[in-house]
């Protein structure tokens, strides 16, 4: 009797999800897949394009994508070279590349997992498939080797020579025969023997099924189907040189492998005038849902032109040569004529040609799927490499939110589940936390560099629901590119977001070379990032504001037996709070960043002695903390003689003081912070006059005046470029330059 378990599920059966190991930066990962879209971010060089190409390689169509030597994760080549043919046992010293892919089951397509059920006890649980790629045979693939070996060091040359005969070790051997010692093998995996995350426990061995060459890999085949619609940076017009494809002829095939045919029609060739009109028609009921259907990620819109498919005879060939996309013009008013004006497709843009191209793709992808003459896998996994090429930011929402609703509604035992890579931040616009696969660059103990993947959905679930919305909702309006950064900065304002690119360009150059996304979040809303950036793992610098408030003497007062409201008590207080100088004695810090998040002190002469350990404490696991705060610290200032230490309140206070000379001189008067006399004043006098000053001046205009400054000489202040060298160090330690063998393994999988 079919366990009860199940019938809880609301979707046909579908990918649960999948787990690496082994596999370019992917040593160690697992990746849960949304049972419709799952959305595939982060930096370059990252590991999104690894695992979409794990799926061509283990179950793409036939013929599949071939390993490599360089597939295996950089550690793999030392095990490889380590290898002792004498003593070393190949089936388990050999590095494998594992995929093991878990599905949930429904009612309907439980006959069809049933090879994979680890067991009559199988209870509802998901079930598990691995596939290893490894050695054919063990004791084989060391035969072939030794003797290789023997006959290379038999081999008589110029010992001085740079020429070394073939193979000098393991990897060399494996460059050039591992097609030929390697397969891919098929496992049963039992949920019970794992944890809860579906991660194997120590020691299992899960049960043989068979290699490729036997046949196994079928039984997967008939479960899922998978199709990729690579990047379509080669979409241009038949006359472009050194270009594969263009609109038409992708419709032309379309047209021929899926749609209806008229007989008549082709029958009709033969008399070509005759016929023209006749096939214009049938193009146009043949192709008229499919074009309709664009109309669903935007096209035409208000401006374009409507598509039309006509016949341009040529005897050669209808269907591959003569059937083309034209681009139908709208009459002009009171032109009075009934002629249709129509252009050729190459007179379109690239980024309609391309929305309409993927559109047509994914249709042609549906349709052979559905029309599979026998055992129809029930998924259908749809892998869509970076659809933003040549889409402009309104065509890449309305793409990603409206890709699923083109395809025909589903079928009760069928799912279609899609992913998608992305660099685009307006394809995370229209996805909300969910959907986001995060993959993250990250190193191990002995300097290996890996990819962690990181399920947003478990962020949105744990985050309170009030700072995911002000999250989701900042996304939204900023279009932000965090998912998409080498590291994130924080900055309080208008002014620090306007300034900071100027001071790394001449203070911090080296993070020039890295791609940094400028956050402007304001002191009160940057300690609502807290848990994203941490669950992210991004190197993060946090400029803010010391923000020094007293507390007002009040001459209101209350009876003694007169009970108060302890909540209007502490509003009132809050109240009578006003911004003061960073010297009053007994100041406080108003800036919400600094009391909830880093360092988690309101004092101001205690965040003024907080050293480095305060300012970026360490991670939860002891290691060096990947968040650092930087604001206003005491800095040396030097006026008419006199030097003292000061600290600013502002960041407009801090660049006063460190450029008083030329702040306070006729040349730097545009910048709004020139005090008169400022020559009789002393050091604390002025800094009293400039902190007045500060709060009542356009900071917009000041920032835009320094920016155009010709040949600055201005120093920026000490805390903001403290900042950023810690920022920069810190790069150096997460992403540093990579070895040879991981740009070959990402430069091959990009």
């Amino acid at each position: 009797m079919r366990p009860q378990q199940l019938n809880h599920l609301e979707t046909a059966m579908h990918i649960k999800c999948f787990r690496v190991e082994n596999f370019r930066r992917l040593k160690n990962a697992q990746v849960d897949l949304e049972t419709d879209r799952t959305i595939f971010v982060g930096a370059n060089n990252c590991g999104k394009t690894s695992a979409t190409h794990l799926f061509q390689m283990f179950l793409g169509q036939q013929p599949r994508a071939p390993f490599q030597i360089y597939d295996f994760t950089a550690d793999c080549w030392e095990t490889f070279d380590a290898f002792d043919p004498k003593s070393g046992d190949p089936e388990k010293d050999l590095p494998q590349i594992t995929f093991d892919l878990w599905f949930e089951v429904d009612d309907d397509n439980l006959h069809r997992v049933l090879d994979l059920l680890p067991s009559l006890d199988w209870a509802g649980e998901p079930v598990g498939v691995r596939m290893v790629y490894a050695p054919r045979d063990g004791e084989k693939l060391v035969a072939n080797y030794t003797e290789a070996r023997a006959i290379a060091e038999s081999t008589t040359g110029d010992e001085q020579g740079s020429y070394k005969a073939w193979p000098r070790n393991m990897v060399e051997y494996l460059t050039k025969r591992l097609q030929h010692e390697y397969e891919i093998k098929y496992f049963v995996l039992d949920a019970s023997e794992c944890a809860e995350d579906l991660v194997p426990k120590d020691g299992y061995q899960p049960f043989f099924l068979g290699t490729q060459s036997s046949g196994a890999s079928k039984i997967i085949e008939s479960i899922v189907r998978v199709d990729f619609l690579n990047a379509q940076r080669h979409l241009s017009d038949s006359d472009s040189r050194g270009r594969s494809e263009d609109l038409s002829k992708r419709l032309s095939r379309f047209y021929e492998r899926n749609l209806q045919k008229l007989e008549s029609d082709l029958d009709a060739l033969g008399v070509i005038a005759d016929s023209e009109e006749r096939l214009n028609a049938h193009f146009a009921e043949v192709f008229g849902p499919t074009l309709d259907r664009l109309g669903e990620v935007g096209y035409p819109g208000v401006a374009n032109p409507n598509l039309v498919v006509k016949a341009s005879f040529n005897a050669h060939g209808i269907l591959s040569t003569s059937a083309k996309v034209h681009y139908a013009l709208p009459a002009q008013s009171g032109s009075g004529t009934a002629v249709e004006q129509t252009l050729p497709d190459q007179y379109n843009g690239l980024g309609f040609k391309n929305l309409i191209y993927m559109v047509v793709e994914v249709l042609d992808f549906h349709q052979a799927w559905s029309d599979a003459a026998e055992d129809r896998p029930p998924i259908h996994l749809v892998i869509i490499e970076e659809p933003e090429a040549h889409l402009h930011a309104q065509l890449q929402q309305v793409f990603i939110r409206k890709i699923l609703e083109i395809l025909p509604k589903p079928e009760s035992e069928f799912q279609t589940q899609l992913i998608v890579t992305t660099h685009s931040p307006h394809i995370i616009y229209e996805s909300n936390f969910k959907p986001i696969r995060y993959f993250c660059r990250s190193a191990s103990s002995n300097g290996l560099h890996l990819s962690d993947v990181k399920n947003l959905s478990t962020f949105y679930l744990d985050e309170p629901v009030a700072t995911r919305e002000f999250l989701q909702q900042y996304i939204k309006l900023t279009h932000c590119d965090l998912f998409f950064a080498d590291a994130a900065v924080l900055v309080e304002g208008n002014v620090e977001r306007l300034l900071l690119p100027l001071v790394i360009e001449r203070f911090v150059p080296d993070l020039r070379s890295c791609h940094l996304t400028i956050l402007e979040v304001g002191g009160a809303f940057a300690y609502r990032f807290e848990n994203l950036v941490s669950f992210l793992g991004i190197p993060t610098l946090v400029i803010t504001d010391l923000d020094s408030v007293a507390l007002a003497p009040t001459t209101h007062e209350t009876d003694e037996d007169e009970e108060t409201d302890e909540g209007h008590e502490d509003d009132e207080k809050a109240a009578a709070k006003s911004s003061c100088p960073v010297h009053t004695p007994g100041a406080v810090t108003s800036n919400q960043t600094l009391k909830q998040w880093i360092p988690k002190i309101d004092g101001i002469e205690d965040l003024l002695a907080a050293g480095i350990d305060r300012k970026s404490p360490a991670s939860d696991d002891g290691s060096a903390g990947l968040v650092r705060i930087a604001y206003q610290n005491r800095e040396t200032v030097t006026w008419q003689g006199a030097t003292e230490e000061r600290a600013g309140r502002t960041l407009e206070e801090a660049f006063a003081l460190q450029n008083l000379d030329w702040t306070q001189s006729t040349d730097g008067k545009h910048l709004g912070l020139k005090i008169p006399k400022a020559t009789d004043l002393s050091i604390e006098k002025l800094h009293d006059k400039l902190f007045t000053r500060v709060k009542n001046f356009d900071k917009t205009s000041f920032a835009l005046n320094v920016i155009a400054t010709v040949d600055p000489t201005w120093i920026a202040p000490r805390y903001i470029v403290e900042g950023l060298e810690w920022l920069r160090e810190k790069l150096e330690l997460v992403a540093p330059m990579e070895t040879q063998r991981g740009l070959a393994q990402e430069a091959a999988a990009e």
